[in-house]
């Protein structure tokens, strides 16, 4: 089995550890996808890979959050900790707001 991209910890914080690639998170289907990479976390807009052939062609990782090997629920609040050092705080009951990706901790070091 390779290597993940990330580790989990806790009941909802995901540490992304691999610098080449990028995790997507898909936590529902109503809520925005969000894209975890070296340098931060944003909004992503533009097409999840269907398997992970794909995911791999775009140097990625999809991380379905309510899968039950994950998490095995859908998350309303969401931590996340990134290669740059900061913590993200990913607030699915704000989505559409300034508030929904806010950094959560300058350094979780």
């Amino acid at each position: 089995m390779a290597d993940s991209t990330f580790i989990l910890s806790g009941r909802n914080t995901v540490i992304h550890k691999v610098r080449k690639l990028d995790l997507i998170l898909v936590n529902e289907a109503e809520h925005p996808v969000v894209k975890v990479s070296q340098n931060g976390v944003v909004e992503y807009n533009g097409v999840v890979p269907k398997n992970r052939r794909q995911a791999k062609d775009a140097y990625c990782e999809v991380l379905h959050i309510s899968s039950p090997d994950v998490f095995g629920e859908p998350k309303t609040l969401l931590f996340i900790q990134c290669l740059n050092g900061k913590e993200y705080k990913i607030d699915y009951s704000k989505c559409g707001t300034p508030l929904f990706i806010r950094v959560h901790q300058q350094s979780y070091i």
